[in-house]
């Protein structure tokens, strides 16, 4: 079933299912909140107390923590941290821009997670850090993704008034 251009979960799910499948629908819901926005009001800090919390810094940092995740952690690949997280994109880069970087890194993270059982380890983790598993990684995707697509929420009502499941 489709929702908005959104793929619904199918209703009874195994393990990697429910994690792939509900993580799909968060990047793709992301995507969604930021369809049709009139150019330049991505980069409006819309809460004050939080001056750099915009639609475009929302987008840079999930395309940041996607390729964290999953390329540097799981991988172990050597990549770039985007400074501060990403949160400040850089500048000049519209929306549309950002937004593209976004799929491709998702894609890359459908393929990688396709690829491995749901044990697997990561290949790399911090100083002090455990290390965790595939199944934790998307989990950890899963919230932190769908967290700040409450913030894109807000942000849209702010920018343009455009409200939506």
């Amino acid at each position: 079933m489709e929702v908005a251009g959104r793929r619904f979960p199918v209703p009874a799910p195994d393990e990697r299912e429910v994690l792939v499948q509900w993580l799909d629908w968060q990047r793709a819901t992301v995507v969604a909140k930021c369809a049709d926005l009139e150019p330049g009001l991505g980069s409006v800090a819309w809460v004050p107390t939080s001056p750099g919390l915009t639609i475009a810094g929302v987008v840079s940092h999930l395309t940041d923590v996607e390729r964290h995740w999953m390329v540097r952690s799981f991988l172990g690949e050597l990549v770039p941290a985007a400074p501060g997280g990403g949160w400040s994109p850089p500048p000049g880069r519209p929306l549309e821009l950002l937004l593209q970087d976004y799929r491709e890194q998702c894609a890359r993270s459908v393929e990688i997670a396709a690829a491995f059982p749901l044990d697997s380890p990561e290949r790399w983790a911090p100083d002090g850090l455990p290390v965790v598993t595939l199944r934790w990684i998307l989990g950890h995707l899963l919230q932190e993704t769908a967290r700040h697509v409450g913030h894109l929420d807000l942000l849209r009502e702010h920018a343009d008034g455009r409200r939506g499941y």
